[in-house]
């Protein structure tokens, strides 16, 4: 199963949206050089798919990709319905490991206080970088079977 990187997204300060950029580079055991999430945790990563901001445009909020400040928005893949531990393949050899799918939302955020709900805490999913490199908006991904 293959699927498209929609958009790659960073942010020097946690808390806001992320901009996105036309390529990142991916580091093992650490995320996304120059992103304010990077680090050894088992979130280094977050993705979320296009299908889920579709849902927050549907009921009238003008979202885009990064204002959920995901990493890697994707198109063409359920992933919240991926279990722990699957690994994918982003571009040509860059692995993620899923660690967790969604999160707890401590506090509600600027987009649930318009719309009285978000996406992120249950459809985003987190990973961590097993093996890293630099990938491009457009690149495709796949579930790594190897």
């Amino acid at each position: 199963m293959t699927f498209e990187i929609i958009s790659l997204n960073i942010s020097t300060q946690k808390g806001e949206k992320k901009r996105p950029v036309p390529e990142v580079e991916f580091i093992t055991d650490s995320g996304i050089k120059g992103d304010a999430h990077a680090g050894n945790g088992h979130r280094q990563v977050s993705l979320l798919a296009m299908e889920s901001i579709v849902k927050m445009q549907d009921k009238g909020l003008a979202v885009r990709a990064g204002d959920f400040a995901e990493n890697v928005t994707t198109q063409g893949i359920v992933l919240p319905s991926l279990p722990i531990g699957t690994r994918l393949k982003l571009g040509g050899q860059i692995i993620l490991e899923v660690t967790q799918i969604g999160k707890e939302c401590h506090t509600r955020c600027a987009i649930y206080q318009q719309a009285g709900d978000c996406v992120m805490p249950k459809e985003g999913i987190f990973a961590k970088v097993i093996f890293g490199g630099t990938l491009r908006t457009g690149e495709q991904g796949a579930m790594d079977v190897s």
